[in-house]
Formats: structure tokens, sequence, C-alpha cells
């Protein structure tokens, strides 16, 4: 078997891979109620890819910058705006993404924008699969670290802050790890069906778990399934993997009982 025979199997693992990571950090923002962020940062990312590519720089760290500026941004107008934090993050994430749109002409940048909004996972590389294994070490990190906090805020986040935890750095790591996840599967499935891996999984679990380590691992066996067979409906039809993940994150919502 040559190696043309095997040009599947990096963007298989890629998706297996995005499939664990991205379920298990959207059961964190989902219980903490902050899903709302890791949209908001996908968008945001836009202008750093565009900036990053119109110089000929590496877009991964272009993208993970700006999209931790959006989040923090976003955290310090929500601050601002009580009681009308999602309106606020809602500006930030429509402001990025065209800022994005709009540096495109400006910088006269080669940017494919339907790659970069869906993603192309057939071509993706070991760069790719390096890069998504650093944001799955760092979620490890984070887990094992900071379990019990993260419980605790997701449960009670008034009481967190009572019981005088360290809030806001947790907050900060996780919007950092977040970023790293983001990014690493805007690869596969772009900027505008990264959520749905995020969220689709977990919804379908949250009501039935028992805990968040239970709620983490049932959404990641989901997104495993659904990016593995996603990318292997896509391979034998011919069609694009990261959309059809998309719909099926879709219909996994439609037939969940």
């Amino acid at each position: 078997m040559n190696e043309l025979d095997l040009w599947w199997l990096t963007p298989l693992l890629l998706a297996l891979l995005i499939g664990l990571i991205c379920p298990a950090t959207g059961s964190l923002l989902i219980t903490q109620r902050r899903i709302l962020l890791a949209n908001l940062m996908a968008h945001s990312m836009l202008p750093g890819l565009v900036l990053a590519l119109a110089f000929n720089l590496d877009p991964t760290i272009g993208g993970l910058i700006s999209g931790l500026i959006g989040a923090l941004l976003a955290e310090r107008l929500s601050q601002r705006f009580k009681g009308r934090e999602e309106g606020a993050m809602n500006t930030v994430l429509a402001g990025f993404t065209a800022l994005g749109v709009l540096l495109v002409p400006l910088l006269q940048a080669r940017v494919d924008l339907e790659t970069v909004l869906f993603g192309d996972l057939l071509a993706a590389g070991s760069n790719d699969l390096i890069r998504t294994a650093i944001a799955a070490l760092a979620l490890l990190m984070l887990l094992f670290v900071h379990y019990r906090d993260l419980v605790f805020l997701g449960v009670d986040p008034e009481g967190a802050v009572a019981a005088r935890r360290p809030v806001t750095q947790i907050r900060f790591l996780a919007i950092v790890s977040t970023a790293l996840v983001v990014i690493s599967a805007i690869t596969a499935v772009g900027i505008v069906l990264v959520i749905g891996l995020l969220c689709a999984p977990v919804l379908v679990h949250v009501e039935r778990s028992r805990s968040l380590s239970d709620l983490m691992l049932r959404s990641a066996g989901t997104g495993l399934l659904l990016c593995g067979g996603g990318m292997m409906l896509a391979v034998a039809g011919d069609l694009p993997p990261g959309p059809l993940i998309g719909v099926l994150c879709v219909t996994l919502l439609l037939i969940r009982r």
C-alpha cells in the first residue's frame, strides 16, 4: 500500500481528535452558560487569519491572537453592560466578522473565504494534527488542575466568587483553551460550523448525565462518531466533510429522543 492509498489517514485522525475535544469543551461552556463566547471567538479569529495570510505569517497564530482579543473585549463590555451581556457579545461578534471581510480587499489578501468559513478537512496536514494535539493537551491540563472549580462555576458561579475561588484566572484559562480548540477545529469545519460541534453532542446528553465528567465523556463519544462518520461519508460520496458534519449535527438534534 503506497502513500497515495493513505492520503485520507491524516484528515481522519484530525477529524477524530476534533470530534473528541470540541464536545468536551462545549460541555464546559454550556454548563457555565458561556457557549456564546465560543461562537464569538470563532468569528473574532477572522481578522487575525486574514492579516496573517496577507503578511505570509502562520494563520493559526494570527487567528488565535485575534480570537483572544475579541473574547477579552467582549468580557470587558459584558461587565459594562450588565444584564445585556448577549447584546454586547453579539455586537463584538458582528464587528470582528465585518472587520475580517473588510480587510480582504483593503490588504488585497489572497484568502479563500469559503475555506475559512466552512473548512477544508481533506487538505489537512501533519501541522494541523500537531496543533490540534496541543489544544487537546491544554484542555486536559485545565481539567486536571481546575476540575472541581469548573464544576463549582457550572453549578453556582456566584457561590464560587463568594468562596474566593480564582474565578477570573480559571475563566481566562478556559478562554485560552477554548481558543486553541476552536482554531484547530476551524481547519476541519470552518468558522461557521464549529459551533455545531461544540453544541450538538452536548445537548443530546446534558439532561441524562450525572456529572460534568460523565457529560464530557458522553459528548466526546458522540462527537467522535459524528466527525469520523462524516469524514468517511464525505470520502465515499466525494462531498466536503465540514458542511456534511454540520448537517449531521443538526440531524442528531432532530432525531434525538
